[in-house]
Order: structure tokens, then C-alpha cells, then sequence
């Protein structure tokens, strides 16, 4: 499979050259491209003067506008697969070939690297969100995500034209639980996740929160009533 690692990044300045740098090392035979979503600090400047795959967008569009520009640059070139990390250097690279395996052992359009696929999960507040996503997406598609907020997904070719050519085809949990009611074929399989080392996340406990009750909403309501698509 000719794949594509797209790295979504926004003021990841002080993470992206180690994660850039990891992946080079455990990945070298896989394609990536960094999408720089309008940063207000150097993660562009620190991808030019390292020469990496770079697309520089002029404005921030969000993590939907950056990934969805990550894909329909894999459109375009042709690729068959396409896998979103983050470029906080959480997703370990080592866990890509994984994926892969899986993708084709099971024939899925989507595979997601779940933190607890085989292990339990955690009860903590952190994790309650979590929790109440998995509940929604199994009560609206009966099926099971154990880490429906996980942003290591590795998409197939279909899902790739899918999410070049139509609006409103979000890397998120509603989106993922509409393309099942779709039809489409969503496996987990276990990975580890890393803590980020520098900078912020821009999901703070109240985004964090407002994220949750969202991502509930649509995924009740919004993606719910949304045509189906074969």
C-alpha cells in the first residue's frame, strides 16, 4: 500500500521536529506531510529549515480544515492509505504497521489505535467523557469504539475520497459513528499513547467539556438525520 502519515499541527513549534524526527526513524519506507494550520508560532519556519513535507496553510480552519487538506493532498497523489497522528508527538510511529496489518487482515475502510482496545479504561473524570462517547456511539450504531476520541486513525482509499470531496468529514468521534451507520467497516487495535512533553493543548478542561457535550449532541442528533451515504 502506498501510504500517507498526515501530521496535523497547530503552535506545535517546541514538538514537531521530534516528532517529524521519530517518525523518519521508525517509518522510513511511509510518505508524511505536515499540515501547518495557520500557527501563530514557528512550527513552519522549524519545518522549512529541516526541509520536511510541509503545507502551510495561511489561516487557522481547525483540526477538520487541516486534516480534510491532508487527505485530499493524498487524493490527488494517489495514495491508498492515510494516517492521521498528532504533531504533539503522542502517537508512537511503531504502532503504524499495526494499523496496517489489521486494515488488511480485516478489509476495514477505518482503523483506530485505541488506548483500550485490551485494557481497561480508567475511572477518572478525564475519562468520563470518554466513556459517554462510547455510550452514544453504541446506542446510535450498536456497535462498540473502546477510544472514540483516539487521533491515530489509519483510513483506507474510499475513506480518503470521502473525506476529500465532501464537507462537514470532521477526524472526530460523530463523524466516525456516521460513516459506520453508512456502512462502513471500523476496527480498533491496541497501541500506547505518550504524554505530551512541551506546550499546550488547546483542549483545556472547559473546551474539554464544551468538546464532550458537542461531539454528544452531534452524534445524537446531528450526524443522526444526516442521508446516508452508500
Amino acid at each position: 500500500m502506498k501510504i500517507l502519515i498526515v501530521i496535523p499541527a497547530y503552535n506545535e513549534a517546541e514538538n514537531i521536529a521530534a516528532t517529524v524526527s521519530v517518525l523518519q526513524k521508525e517509518c522510513p519506507e511511509y510518505s508524511y506531510v505536515v499540515i501547518n494550520d495557520g500557527s501563530r508560532d514557528h512550527t513552519a519556519q522549524v519545518c522549512r529549515e529541516r526541509g520536511y513535507s510541509l503545507i502551510d496553510l495561511p489561516v487557522n480552519l481547525g483540526l477538520a480544515g487541516a486534516f480534510q487538506t491532508g487527505l485530499r493532498y493524498a487524493y490527488e497523489q494517489g495514495f491508498d492509505g492515510a494516517i492521521q497522528i498528532d504533531g504533539d508527538g503522542q502517537h508512537d510511529p511503531s504502532y503504524i504497521s499495526r494499523l496496517l496489518e489489521e486494515m488488511r487482515f480485516s478489509g476495514s475502510d477505518i482503523v483506530i489505535g485505541s488506548r483500550f482496545k485490551e485494557r481497561k479504561k480508567p475511572h477518572s473524570l478525564r475519562m468520563l467523557g470518554n466513556r459517554l462517547l462510547e455510550l452514544m456511539v453504541r446506542l446510535t450504531t450498536r456497535q462498540r469504539l473502546t477510544d472514540p476520541t483516539s487521533g491515530m486513525r489509519l483510513f483506507n482509499r474510499r475513506m480518503i475520497e470521502r473525506f476529500a470531496k465532501n464537507m462537514n468529514y470532521g477526524p472526530e468521534p460523530d463523524t466516525v459513528a456516521y460513516l459506520l451507520r453508512c456502512g462502513a467497516k471500523v476496527t480498533e487495535v491496541q497501541v500506547e499513547m505518550r504524554e505530551r512533553t512541551a506546550g499546550v493543548s488547546y483542549l483545556n478542561f472547559g473546551r474539554s467539556i464544551l468538546y464532550m457535550l458537542h461531539m454528544c449532541f452531534s452524534i445524537a442528533f446531528i450526524q443522526f438525520f444526516r442521508k446516508r451515504e452508500v
